[in-house]
């Protein structure tokens, strides 16, 4: 007899996301792996010495394409192919050129969030953040926002969670730039939104205590089973 399959923790993590933010009427889009850097960088208001654009972080190909570093490139397309409001979430595989350890990998997911509209407060997305973790965390977590700096935002913050006696920060969020709403093609007096990034990988190590983030891509049966 042959043992049933398992769902991979990043599948399972996944899945359970896009059953909440649906369930808040944000639908999936997806958006390519494979992009220009307009819509990976410039169109986000990312300028052109920023350090992100660097080989040493991004993987640019023969035909000055790269392999997106966020799926932050979605945002772009998805603004320019639909209707307000606009309420999506990118789920997907990104890519950064960088070292692996246990916490960092060259290849993860990442879940992009986007809601615009005529009157999109910051309140917004404070509430849909608190309400996300907690569900995937349970209702008692402690959870914070700090200023920081973003291009595509303004203003800026990340998002710590508690988590094993100190603030550890697992996503990242802001109010969209007025040039980033100019660049979807939408009056940035009339339009307001938020957007946020979290990265799937970190966030399944969070919740299942698993310390090494290269276990999730090394096909070891006696891991996946466990899930």
């Amino acid at each position: 007899m042959i043992d049933s399959g398992n769902l991979h923790p990043l599948t399972k993590f996944i899945r359970q996301s896009v059953d909440f933010f649906n369930s808040l009427g944000f639908e999936v889009y997806e958006s390519p792996e494979v992009d220009s850097q307009w819509f990976n960088f410039d169109a986000l208001n990312i300028p052109a010495d920023h350090p992100s654009r660097d080989v040493q972080d991004t993987f640019f190909l023969t035909d000055e394409r790269v392999l997106r570093t966020h799926t932050s490139n979605g945002q772009i397309r998805a603004a320019r192919e639909k209707k307000l409001p606009l309420k999506i979430i990118i789920p997907g595989r990104c890519y950064r050129n960088e070292a692996t350890d246990a916490t960092h990998e060259s290849t993860f997911y990442q879940i992009e969030g986007l809601y615009l509209d005529q009157d999109v407060k910051v309140g917004h997305l404070f509430w849909i953040i608190d309400r996300y973790l907690k569900n995937i965390f349970g209702s008692d977590l402690k959870i914070r926002f700090r200023p920081h700096h973003y291009p595509f935002v303004e203003p800026g913050m990340d998002v710590d969670i508690w988590y094993q006696d100190r603030w550890m920060e697992v996503l990242g969020s802001g109010m969209i730039h007025p040039k980033v709403i100019s660049n979807m093609g939408l009056d940035s007096e009339k339009t307001s939104g938020f957007a946020f990034g979290l990265g799937i990988d970190r966030l399944v190590m969070r919740k299942y205590g698993i310390e090494d983030i290269r276990q999730f891509y090394g096909n070891d049966l006696r891991f996946l089973k466990q899930f």
